[in-house]
């Protein structure tokens, strides 16, 4: 953890060691599958949240998110939503008050996938909003991660085509980075004054 610092600096971010998810990734295709795997997160607490969409060049033209990503503590899911779009149980997940969904800049987020299927988002947390609430001026999933985990994390797939018709391995490995980091961002910074409490249980960031 980087302490004691207003802002980071790009040398101070270089500096950490780069961290990449290496735990196991289920890339779900099927509304079968996708049913299946919501069982399994009806019983999460937590949930590390994100999504990805194909980049656009060309002004006006928006297009539908492309994955969903999930982390439950112990698996990453990544949903290919271009394929089988929003299912319903999915969707519950989303909806559920019960569960916390974590993430940053969610608005956007949830905005995008309620195209697919619309419903009202419940049990969502920011992480933005959790850090601009205390002060801190770095809000980027990187330079948080860098400031209350201490590593640093690739963003070199962002912009690619989450379209394709198979996901290459780094886009995988990318897109569960983004939903496990959020997980233990929330346990790193569920301590501030500002941030929403629950009572769960931390996971070991190696796991």
């Amino acid at each position: 953890m980087i302490e004691n610092q207003e802002r980071l600096s790009s040398e101070d971010i270089q500096n950490l060691p780069l961290h990449a998810y290496e735990g196991e990734v289920n890339v779900i295709t099927d509304s079968e599958s996708a049913d299946r795997v919501a069982m399994q997160l009806q019983k999460a607490t937590v949930i590390g949240f994100d999504t990805e969409t194909r980049p656009t060049f060309k002004k006006g033209v928006v297009r539908n998110v492309s994955l969903l990503q999930l982390y439950d503590g112990e698996k990453a899911y990544l949903f290919r939503l271009n394929v089988l779009g929003l299912p319903n149980s999915i969707k519950k997940i989303l909806q559920s008050p019960k569960i916390i969904k974590v993430g940053a800049a969610i608005h956007d987020d949830i905005k995008g996938l309620a195209k697919l299927n619309s419903f009202k988002a419940g049990g969502f947390i920011d992480l933005q909003t959790v850090a601009k609430n205390a002060d801190i001026e770095d809000i980027s999933v990187k330079k948080m991660t860098a400031r209350f985990l201490g590593f640093r994390i690739s963003k070199k797939q962002q912009l690619s085509n989450w379209d394709n018709t198979t996901l290459e391995e780094g886009q995988i490995i990318y897109a569960a980075t983004d939903a496990w980091v959020c997980y233990h961002l929330y346990f790193a910074m569920r301590n501030l004054p500002v941030a929403p409490k629950i009572q769960t249980n931390s996971e070991n960031i190696n796991s």
